[in-house]
């Protein structure tokens, strides 16, 4: 007799029975499985390939020769840096060495003048207002430095035909900071007319006419610097290049070395109010002005003291200007020595100086 379990069991085994046979057939029926697509149809030709290959290859190597350049320029460019402040600052120190002695020098000058009463400063001049008291006599100086040859110049009363003026109407004509009396002069007809050798915007007044007794020529030339001396031929001042000047005399320093005076000088008059004119050997001029209260021969300075006073400071050349009542020194408008005929002179040329 056959349980219920067993049917069931039977039931199964007959359902599942194809089944099973089916897979059994399957396992052992294998046919080969493939797939054609047919592709290609879609395969890249081989030019376009090798092209993009190369072109790839080229991108690279340009990348890389790119990089590389920049990385070069970079280092150029600090290494160019690094040199432009090294050059700066070699430059920077070379220029502080070159204008060392000069200021040196320079100090060595003021310690010889003492302290200024008074600077005018821009960057055309510096004007330097000393007082000086050497004991037989009193005197001002000027220490000017011309940064510009122009900020110097000589003028001449009206025309030249025998005008004058007071080194105070030529200062305030010209709109200057600063004058002094410049050559001698000789009175003829009522007229005043310069001395000798004249010089006015690089032309001669009255043409040049050679050195005579004992007068000499004082003037600046086109780079500024101070000329002077006696001259026998016009070809032989010109090659000095002046640009103006006067004549009085005598010279008293060329060259570092003191120059004889003539007698008639020293004694005629002795002692007087005077206004010198000189240079350094770094082309610095200084100006002096010595006070006198006449032109008797009792008040003022000697030639010599002047000449030994300038030798002293360091002057390498120096001329007499005009002296006694023509010594004029204004600055910043006002007279600052004292005029012996009690009020200033009239003359026919003057130096005015430019801020």
């Amino acid at each position: 007799m056959m349980t219920p379990v067993k049917r069931v069991n039977r039931f199964f085994m007959l359902l599942t029975a194809p089944f099973l046979g089916l897979f059994i057939g399957l396992l052992w029926y294998q046919p080969p499985l493939t797939l054609n697509l047919n592709t290609e149809q879609f395969a890249a030709e081989p030019g376009p390939l090798e092209l993009t290959a190369a072109l790839k290859k080229d991108l690279l190597q340009a990348q890389n020769s790119a990089s590389y350049t920049i990385d070069a320029i970079g280092a150029s460019a600090q290494l160019y840096k690094k040199t432009t402040n090294a050059m700066n600052a070699l430059v920077t120190t070379a220029a502080a060495q070159a204008s060392r002695p000069e200021h040196i020098y320079n100090r060595r000058i003021t310690a010889r003048l003492g302290i200024p009463a008074d600077v005018i400063s821009s960057d055309r001049i510096t004007i330097e207002l000393y007082r000086l008291n050497p004991g037989s006599y009193k005197a001002h100086a000027l220490k000017i430095r011309l940064k510009d040859a122009t900020a110097m110049k000589m003028s001449l009363a009206g025309d030249g035909t025998g005008q004058a003026e007071t080194t105070m109407h030529a200062v305030a004509r010209y709109g200057a900071v600063a004058g002094i009396n410049a050559g001698g002069f000789a009175d003829q007809g009522g007229r005043r007319y310069p001395l000798s050798t004249t010089i006015v915007g690089g032309k001669y007044v009255y043409g040049f006419e050679p050195t005579y007794k004992d007068l000499s020529f004082v003037g600046l030339n086109k780079s500024g610097r101070l000329i002077g001396g006696k001259f026998t031929s016009k070809s032989q001042l010109d090659q000095l290049e002046p640009v103006f000047g006067a004549t009085f005399v005598p010279v008293l320093l060329k060259n570092s070395m003191r120059q004889a005076i003539p007698y008639k000088w020293m004694n005629s008059p002795k002692r007087a109010p005077r206004t010198v004119i000189g240079k350094y050997k770094d082309d610095q001029l200084l100006v002096l002005v010595a006070d006198g209260y006449n032109e008797n021969g009792n008040s003022g300075a000697t030639l010599e003291e002047i000449q030994n006073k300038l030798w002293s400071m360091g002057v390498t050349d120096a001329y007499n200007l005009d002296g006694g009542g023509s010594s004029s020194l204004i600055f910043r408008g006002k007279v600052i020595n004292d005029p012996s005929d009690g009020n200033l002179r009239q003359v026919p040329t003057n130096f005015p100086f430019f801020k």
